[in-house]
Formats: C-alpha cells, structure tokens, sequence
C-alpha cells in the first residue's frame, strides 16, 4: 500500500490538474447547451460526469500500476482492439451514418477510440525493438500495424477516425527520424489511398464535407452551414463571452452537433477568447509535459509511449479545433475532454493515466527545465 501511495505521490500534477480543468469546462459547456434541450440535455451532462469519474479512476490505477506490463500485453491489447472494430462492422449500432458504437442499456462505447491506444502501445513496442525507423522495412511494417485499425475503421465509415490514426502514426515516425524521400513516398502512398478512399468508401455525405471545405458556398445552407453557424459563434463571443446559458447559437440551436464536433465554439460564444486561450494553454501544458518525460523516460517502450500518447491528443485537439475555425474539413472529431461522449472522454483520461505511469517511474522527472526538456528529448530519439 505504501509503494502504491509512493506512485501516486510522484504523479505530475500539472498534467493531472489540467485535465481535470478541461473536463470540467466541457461539462459546464455542455450542460449550457444542455439548458436548450430540457431533459435530454440534462442526461448528457450525468453521463459525460460518470464518465470523467470513470476515467480519474481509471487513471488513478493506472498511475500506481507498471507502465512496463504493457509491453508484455501490447500485441494481445492490440489484437483485441481489431476484434472489437471487426465485431462493430456486424453489431454495431448506427449514428449519424456511421456504424461505429455499441449501445447498451443506453450507453454507447465508440471502440475507435480505444483502437487509438492500443496502437500506440504496439508502435511503441514496435519501435523500442526496431531503432532504426529510416530503415525502410520497419517503416513498412509499422505502417501495416496502423493500416489495419484504419482500414476497419473507414469501413464503418468513419473518415476522420481513420485519418486520426494514421496522423498519429505518421508524426510519431516523424520525430522518430524518417527519412526525407521516406516522406515523399509516404506522400504519394497517402494521396493514392485517398483517391482509391474516395471512390471506393467514402459515402456522399462524407464527399460533401470535403467538397464544402474547399468551396463553403458550395452548399450554405445544407454542409457549409455547420462551419458558417461555427464561425459565426466563435467571433460573436468577443473578449469575456456571452455568458453560460446565453449563446445564441447554441441556445437558439442554430449550431448543429453543439455538444460534441462544435463544442469549442460553443465555449468561445460564451465564455470569450479568455476562456480559448486558458484552454489552449491547459493542453500546452500537457503537451509540454508530457515531452518534457519522454526526454527523461527511463526505457524506449517508455520514450516511444509517452510520444504516441501525447500525438493521440495533438491531434484530436488540431482537427477539432481546425475544423471549427474552417480550416479543416468538419470529420466528426472528439475535443479530447472537452467534446460530449463517453468513450473520448475515459479514453482521454486513460491517457492521463498512462503518461502519470510513466512520469512516476521518471527519475528527476520534476526537476526538468524547458532548454533541457527540448535537449533531453532530442538525444533520447538520436540514441533510441
């Protein structure tokens, strides 16, 4: 019990407090739209609560457990997250078009998000035992291990779940040191994936979203009308917002999917740019944080995870936030924290728990200063 405690003392706090700031932003964002939808909206908020219980659980555990258990466990971890994708393509309930959630007793688990994870566990195993990524072969091989979950995942079809997947793999190769005519061909291999996505799988309203984004007055009134309403609600907030409860496109329900693709413009209508910048800010923090202990992470399955976990987040919070603001194309992508649903949320804290893992095993950990964090991490990925 005492070594447990000892783990839980050496947590860092930083990245747990910010988590915790961001949830709790989301849920008062959500309740707000909630206020327009009575009671319905009202059991969004109570299970997006249980949820971030769950998830602090979760991470707790996780925290006091050995990180390194992993490592033994990846391949099965990951195996079964392809089951449950496969399992979802039969089973699985369909929302919004896409066939992609089991729903039981009214709850619905998004194995997606989970699939997420579990790649970047088996990468980070991968890539402690294959150091070398400008081999070509080990590139290959690592890009069949995400193509898979991806491949499954643009069958349901989920396009911006898949795209975040291969994001993840993709900058984690990156800053492990790829080769340039590596990227090239990885270029070109993803523009030919596109093309045979975009005829073979992609569904017309899927085609739309991306037609819409090049050209929003192609349709402004049916699939350019989420990003205008988003726009719109983001510059009406002004400096301080409108106040919780008082957006008048979230209240009035001009901006569609408010709880969960177009939440931060949500919170940018009604709590002002303050309340943007403290968020970009709190996941600055727990990006910052979380390279400061790859530099210093005592193995490369260590190194390698804590990188791909933090990637996991970038991303999801880049095309969120990008979609928002119009420069993306809108995917249906989860604000990590903040964005309503269980399955993103838990997974989010999951990800807490596992860097808290990490971080508690992390000698000096604390101590780190930013020019040795940016010094540490490079000479980490040059040796591993």
């Amino acid at each position: 019990m005492n070594r447990i405690l000892g783990r839980l003392g050496r947590m860092d706090y930083l990245i747990f407090t910010a988590g915790l700031l961001l949830s709790a932003v989301g849920i008062a964002a959500i309740g707000s739209v909630g206020l327009a939808a009575s009671g319905a909206g009202l059991s969004v908020v109570a299970k997006q609560t249980t949820a971030l219980l769950l998830g602090i659980a979760a991470a707790l555990i996780l925290t006091a457990l050995n990180y390194r258990a992993l490592d033994h466990y990846a391949r099965i971890i990951y195996l079964a997250s392809l089951l449950g994708l496969i399992a979802v393509l039969f089973f699985g309930a369909t929302v919004n078009g896409t066939k992609g959630w089991f729903v039981v007793a009214g709850w619905g688990f998004q194995p997606v998000e989970f699939a997420k994870l579990a790649l970047v566990l088996l990468l980070a195993r991968f890539m402690s035992q294959h150091k070398d990524v400008s081999d070509l072969k080990v590139l290959a091989n690592s890009f069949f291990l995400a193509a898979l979950p991806a491949g499954l995942t643009i069958l349901q079809p989920d396009f911006g779940g898949a795209v975040t997947i291969l994001a993840v793999w993709f900058l984690l190769m990156f800053v492990a040191g790829v080769r340039r005519r590596h990227l090239l061909a990885l270029a070109v291999s993803a523009l030919a994936i596109g093309l045979v996505g975009w005829f073979l799988f992609l569904q017309d309203y899927q085609k739309e979203r991306v037609l819409t984004f090049i050209d929003p007055g192609r349709a402004p009134l049916t699939r350019g009308y989420n990003i205008t309403q988003a726009k719109i609600a983001i510059g009406s907030g002004g400096l301080f917002g409108r106040g919780l409860g008082y957006g008048s496109q979230s209240q009035l329900r001009f901006l569609p999917e408010a709880q969960t693709d177009f939440i931060f413009a949500v919170i940018a209508e009604e709590l002002g740019f303050v309340a943007v910048l403290a968020i970009f800010l709190l996941f600055l923090a727990i990006f910052r944080r979380a390279l400061a202990l790859a530099s210093r992470s005592p193995d490369n399955f260590a190194l390698f995870l804590a990188l791909g976990l933090a990637l996991n987040l970038f991303v999801g919070f880049t095309i969120n936030v990008g979609m928002n603001l119009g420069l993306m194309p809108v995917t249906g992508i989860a604000l990590p924290f903040l964005s309503a649903g269980g399955s993103s949320l838990l997974a989010s804290w999951i990800i807490i728990g596992l860097i808290q893992s990490v971080a508690a095993r992390s000698e000096g950990f604390n101590d780190l200063t930013l020019r040795e964090e940016a010094a540490g991490l490079l000479v980490k990925l040059d040796n591993a």
